[in-house]
């Protein structure tokens, strides 16, 4: 069926003018109402709109009278005689998704009403949307293949996701906020993969957007409750005064370097939490909010002081909590308390408390593993010794969830899987002394395999040498990778005659990060928090090699090995 849909498949070329509109008024399926995705583009500007419409002569007159549509110059037509409404909204959202992120053109379009939906033979159109990319890299109206865009960190923090029920919903529920009361507090919670950060950019971009180009097509009512609030949220705040706060120096750089590629958004709207305490907001969106600090084991002593004493707090107890408060009219925290993971990490119950006076909404749906919740679930029993012998192993045709005996077994495993997905990386707790950083020496040996902890702690992920290092939780920390390698180091052990797992601190060595403990239980939390956190990184598989032969013994019973 696919290729009598490939073989059916137009596309036109057109100026995209009014004396053009002579030309595409002419089009068989723009002349019979039949549903087409178009894209309107400029190759000397660098810029596009993508849209899908079953009016699209009517549409064009539209986008003629738009000031920034009336730019470009180039009006693409895909049709097919197999087209319905279903598969051209599906292959318009991937256009924008693809294309947004291909760096061939900064996409026009605001990203309202995208959200993820089904229908009849939505795998065919799919397989048909592969080969129209294809036709337009030969064109050169595209320059990278799918595969590469889909491990680039601009398709993996695009503002142009298609959202989810919860996540659309979501949205729904936090414009109503914003346009009802003055000020607000909105904690949005969710565990690792259910696309927190992906809804923070995506908030950040609606905030951002001219009404005009939020009005897709126009047609479909299905948006209207979303693009009505957006319309009362403009009024309100004609031009917000917004920020994304970004806890973690490595995913802020990241970010970055993604929003200076948006056309709407900037690099200097991404901020840490220090800069909250120098200007006033309408606005703050705190992505990975479980990691914002207290004045505890942190490194510069210095500057949070400077900003307790600009904002008239105790140095001891004022905290970035309390900076992004006092700051910002409105603040929409995404928050997860069990990947907190350290002891400068602000206390739960301080969130617990500002959560009683807040509104607070819940992400369920798993983005990133394609084990699903099933996977999640079982890795956190398995961690809390809560599975008992005879239970189920976690089996999956969608995930691969491996107890290694041999770490050089799962390394050239994971070198296949870096040869044939990309983005595959060796983790570990923080089991061993980082001496590479003083010396040219190895971190760790094991088996004969040296290897060195991660050589850089900004964006290591895509560094060139990365698979050959071994990444720690503050440089993987809300980063996608396709496998996961992990080490289980020798700070976490297994006891056979209480049947739990327990800590060695003595083999822990990140001293921020046990520095002021003195409960034995509160460290155990960090440290499996840590390798949780880990073990959710791989959107396919994850890999396991356990240093502790009790705790290896454990794990055989319920892992496939």
């Amino acid at each position: 069926m696919i290729d009598d849909f490939v073989r059916s498949v137009q596309i036109n070329k057109y100026s995209f003018s009014k004396a053009g509109s002579a030309e595409y008024v002419l089009n068989t399926y723009m002349n019979n109402s039949w549903p087409v995705v178009y894209i309107i583009k400029d190759d000397a500007i660098g810029e596009a709109y993508i849209g899908e419409s079953t009016n699209a002569i009517n549409r064009m007159k539209n986008h003629l009278a738009n000031e920034d549509r009336n730019k470009l110059g180039d009006l693409l037509i895909i049709s097919c005689d197999k087209f319905n409404k279903s598969a051209v909204l599906d292959i318009e959202s991937n256009l924008i998704q693809y294309m947004s992120s291909d760096g061939r053109y900064k996409l026009q379009n605001g990203n309202a009403g995208l959200i993820d939906h089904n229908y009849y033979q939505r795998e065919q159109y799919q397989s048909l949307f592969d080969n129209l990319w294809e036709h337009l890299l030969v064109e050169k109206y595209a320059k990278n293949p799918l595969s590469r865009i889909d491990n680039s960190d601009l398709f993996k923090y695009s503002p142009y996701k298609a959202l989810t029920n919860d996540q659309h919903d979501s949205v729904l529920e936090i414009l109503g906020l914003l346009t009802k009361k003055e000020e607000n507090t909105i904690f949005v919670e969710g565990g690792a993969g259910t696309g927190k950060t992906i809804l923070a950019i995506y908030m950040m971009k609606l905030l951002k957007t001219d009404i005009m180009d939020h009005h897709l097509d126009g047609e479909d009512e299905t948006y209207s409750s979303e693009l009505t609030l957006i319309s009362q949220l403009k009024a309100k705040f004609p031009n917000p005064r917004v920020a994304l706060v970004v806890p973690m120096t490595s995913l802020r750089k990241t970010l970055k370097k993604v929003f200076a590629n948006v056309k709407g958004l900037k690099a200097s709207m991404v901020i840490g939490p220090s800069e909250v305490s120098k200007n006033e907001y309408d606005v703050l969106i705190v992505d990975e909010a479980h990691r914002l600090r207290k004045r505890k084991n942190i490194t510069n002593f210095k500057s949070f002081d400077d900003a307790n004493k600009l904002l008239g707090l105790d140095i001891h107890e004022g905290t970035e909590l309390d900076w992004i408060l006092m700051q910002s009219k409105n603040q929409i925290f995404f928050y997860d308390e069990w990947q907190s993971i350290k002891p400068s990490d602000i206390d739960q119950s301080k969130f617990a408390k500002q959560k009683w006076s807040a509104s607070l909404l819940k992400l369920v749906s798993q983005h990133r593993v394609k084990g699903g919740m099933d996977y999640i679930n079982y890795i956190d029993n398995l961690l809390h010794c809560r599975l008992e012998k005879g239970d189920k192993k976690f089996e999956s045709e969608h995930y691969e969830f491996v107890l290694y005996d041999s770490l050089t077994e799962l390394y050239a495993d994971l070198k296949k899987k870096e040869a044939e997905f990309g983005l595959c990386r060796l983790l570990s707790g923080y089991s061993w002394e980082w001496k590479s950083a003083k010396a040219d020496v190895p971190d760790i040996t094991i088996e004969g395999l040296n290897l060195k902890w991660n050589t850089t702690n900004e964006d290591w992920i895509n560094s060139p040498n990365a698979f050959n290092e071994v990444g720690c939780i503050h440089t993987t920390q809300g980063y996608d990778l396709n496998y996961t390698g992990i080490i289980f180091g020798n700070e976490i052990t297994y006891n056979p005659e209480t049947k739990q797992i327990e800590i060695d601190a003595s083999q822990y060595f990140d001293k921020k990060g046990k520095q002021g403990i003195e409960n034995p239980a509160t460290l155990k939390a960090y440290i499996l928090n840590i390798y949780k956190t880990m073990m959710l990184r791989g959107i396919r598989g994850t890999y396991v090699y356990v240093c502790n032969e009790e705790l290896r013994e454990y794990m055989k019973e319920f892992m496939r090995n």
